[in-house]
């Protein structure tokens, strides 16, 4: 039987001080007991001598310093795991939100995880269709790769989110597919448009949903993710399924971790972040990937909202640093109703080069997507010199290429959200814009996929 502490000294904000406790342990689970009988957990956040510092997970509100009692469980915070939480809705700590019945658990794990040994990791080189064009033929996604969504304030990121969660599939005829989305701190709306829109495509069949709303406690936010990536690992490692894990809004998190860094009174960091943010991120980011001897696959897809549309905001520069590449959202094509408004010039994937060619997409799709990118950049600045020097200053060809760029983003970047292409499609889409160029022009591409795909109409 747990030890009771009636020896609760202050509440602040989300955090709370227990002296007089005896053999607690960091990040051990706590229960706190109110007058009326209520239960809410917790955690140990720090421990000094005899006294512990404990992070609730949910409201102070009620709280009576004298009557109530603190229980330190001896484990830190799991989450019960079983094949049956594909097709439910938890909330951010893992209890059931859809109404259904709670989950008969195959086994319990610890959120926290453990690192995964970067001996032990298998290179990430299987191609992961998304059905979205400006990703699959340009930013390509790998199985096992840490790829983020940049976006802002306003932009259609949580469209585009369930997006890649309805379409996405790995090619392969056995190949077992999984979706995991973890929501923080985002509104009702938002929730009831990710939950409907999961279930009115079936995509909730393969798709396993935490969702952290904005009025739920700032400490829960901070577990969602874990537990988002615990079910993750679970289906990945135990089950050998390939999973997709989609994060929005990772903002969000960052926002909740400095509030509870500033209520411990830490020093803090660049614009009041904690000075250990990088490595919580990392944290959570390097828990993605393959590991050697297994099937099973994370994939990480983290979205942010960049403060102030600033790439150099603590958030978006420190997942730079971490993740393999990122997709950026431009809110210049978004005014002219591109959606979705990828800006496919800054945007990266680290290893799209291994996830593309011959067997796993198509021979051409190097050669394209580099002639793609270099007509696109040219068709840019002729259209730039166009605003500056007029029409009449450009070249026969420049113009051309004035035409690509506005074709290509009509037609190939925006695609709508209801819109699934194969990558076949996206490729074949590549060379209809290629054509609005002369043969000459294409100088990124070898003669022979020039006479198979170039000269074919």
């Amino acid at each position: 039987m747990p030890t009771e502490y009636r020896t609760i000294e202050e509440v602040a904000g989300p955090l709370m001080l227990v002296r007089q406790v005896q053999n607690v342990k960091f990040n051990e689970l706590a229960e706190i007991e109110l007058p009326s009988g209520e239960r809410r957990l917790c955690k140990v956040l720090e421990i000094d001598g005899s006294d512990a510092l404990v992070q609730l997970f949910e409201s102070a509100a009620g709280i009576n310093l004298a009557q109530s009692k603190v229980r330190f469980i001896g484990r830190s915070m799991e989450l019960a795991v079983s094949p049956d939480m594909l097709s439910r809705v938890f909330d951010g700590l893992g209890r059931p939100k859809d109404g259904g019945p709670p989950i008969i658990p195959e086994k319990r794990m610890d959120v926290n995880g453990t690192p995964m040994n970067p001996a032990a990791r298998d290179y990430p080189q299987e191609f992961i269709q998304t059905g979205i064009s400006a990703i699959d033929g340009l930013n390509t996604l790998v199985r096992g790769q840490k790829l983020p969504i940049f976006s802002a304030s306003g932009l259609p990121h949580a469209a585009l989110a369930a997006q890649i969660a309805r379409q996405a599939t790995v090619l392969g005829d056995h190949e077992q597919f999984a979706v995991v989305f973890a929501a923080m701190g985002i509104t009702f709306e938002e929730a009831d448009f990710f939950i409907q829109s999961f279930r009115q495509t079936g995509a909730i069949d393969r798709a396993v949903l935490f969702i952290n709303l904005a009025n739920d406690p700032a400490a829960e936010r901070i577990a969602t993710p874990r537990m988002a990536l615990t079910a993750a690992e679970y289906l990945a490692f135990d089950r050998g399924m390939h999973v997709l894990v989609i994060m929005t809004d990772i903002t969000n998190y960052a926002d909740a971790l400095r509030e509870v860094s500033a209520a411990r009174k830490e020093v803090p960091g660049r614009r009041g972040y904690p000075g250990y943010m990088y490595t919580d991120l990392a944290t959570l980011y390097e828990r993605a990937g393959r590991l050697k001897g297994k099937n099973g696959s994370i994939t990480l897809i983290p979205i942010l909202t960049m403060p102030e549309d600033d790439k150099t905001h603590p958030i978006p520069d420190l997942t730079g640093y971490i993740t393999e590449g990122q997709i950026i959202l431009s809110r210049e094509l978004f005014r002219k109703g591109v959606t979705p408004p990828i800006d496919v010039l800054p945007s990266l994937s680290r290893l799209k080069d291994k996830g593309i060619g011959e067997g796993k997409t198509r021979a051409d799709h190097a050669n394209t997507m580099n002639q793609l990118f270099a007509c696109y950049a040219r068709g840019k600045e002729a259209k730039e010199l166009m605003v500056i020097l007029g029409e009449s200053a450009l070249t026969d060809t420049d113009k051309l290429y004035a035409k690509f760029a506005d074709a290509f983003e009509a037609q190939y970047v925006s695609q709508g959200s209801q819109t699934n292409r194969t990558i076949e499609q996206t490729l074949e889409l590549g060379w209809e814009l290629l054509r609005i160029l002369p043969r000459s022009e294409l100088k990124r591409i070898d003669d022979h996929f020039l006479d198979l795909y170039y000269d074919r109409n």
